[in-house]
């Protein structure tokens, strides 16, 4: 089954779920991102067939979201790292996190923690405005066209 591509939409959205729109993806990335980082290791945390881990680890990869890094030669071994670009996909997963946290967690609470290195107090990603620094949520904006809507019906919304 082919996957829709949504890599060529006028919108940031799309365009991001081109990268880690299948529901691996993302969990893959926080398996990288907490130092899980070797094949059979995220096969054996996520349950992943290694056939589809394979072709996720791939086009991680092939997107420039993570590397692959040969840590034995004899037999040959890899692992995975992430990149600039895939650990600026983890502050997007941290406000995922935030909004499950909120919502799915149940009377349990959060299976985790984020300890703030700054202060080291838990804490939850507050999404700001990165030119005031207030709080920034989705009723605080307006959405306007950008330069890269080039004319297209379908932009940012």
């Amino acid at each position: 089954m082919q996957r829709t591509r949504f890599g060529d939409m006028a919108c940031s959205i799309a365009r991001t779920l081109d990268v880690i729109g299948e529901p691996w993806s993302p969990l893959i990335l926080r398996d990288v991102y907490v130092g899980i980082s070797r094949f059979e290791k995220i096969q054996q945390d996520l349950g992943i067939s290694r056939k589809v881990l394979t072709e996720r680890l791939k086009w991680l990869v092939e997107q420039g979201v993570l590397e692959r890094r040969e840590y034995s030669s004899k037999p040959p071994r890899h692992e995975y790292a992430l990149t600039v670009k895939g650990t600026e996909l983890c502050d997007l997963l941290m406000v995922m996190v935030r909004w499950g946290d909120r919502w799915t967690a149940g009377e349990d609470g959060p299976p985790v923690l984020y300890r703030h290195h700054a202060c080291g107090r838990i804490a939850h990603v507050e999404p700001r405005c990165s030119a005031c620094g207030e709080p920034m949520r989705a009723t605080d904006v307006d959405v306007v066209p950008g330069p890269g809507l080039n004319g297209s019906v379908r932009g940012d919304r």
